[in-house]
């Protein structure tokens, strides 16, 4: 049916509404975890030269994590657990989203890696 000639939204659509937004936040829930759990683990005595390794090493956790995520959604979804589509195809983009951004961070540290091994010749 065409939301043309309707006004106003209908119970269903609130409900499905909401259903979206608690999936959304339960998932900004899982990732602000992650991430909690990850700077409990670093602690306060770690060396400064440590860093950038850590921070790499923590965000391709992360990335994994999401991908994680989106594989146990879609079999979920595949067993009947999870019937609502939106969310499967949410965590698939996300995972997606996170998997290229960390394809351009890779390409970047490999061309900046190549700048510098040129400038030493």
């Amino acid at each position: 049916m065409s939301g043309v000639g309707r006004i106003g939204f209908g119970v269903e659509d609130v409900m499905a509404l909401r259903s979206q937004v608690l999936a959304r936040s339960n998932a900004l829930r899982d990732v602000r975890a992650a991430s909690e759990a990850n700077g409990a683990l670093q602690g306060p005595g770690k060396a400064p030269g440590a860093g950038f390794a850590d921070t790499l090493h923590n965000a391709l956790k992360q990335v994994s994590a999401v991908q994680e995520h989106s594989s146990a959604m879609q079999v979920a979804y595949e067993r009947g657990q999870v019937t609502d589509i939106a969310q499967v195809m949410l965590a698939r983009q996300e995972a997606g989203v996170a998997f290229e951004a960390t394809l351009q961070v890779r390409n970047k540290l490999l061309n900046a890696y190549q700048d510098i091994m040129r400038m030493g010749g």
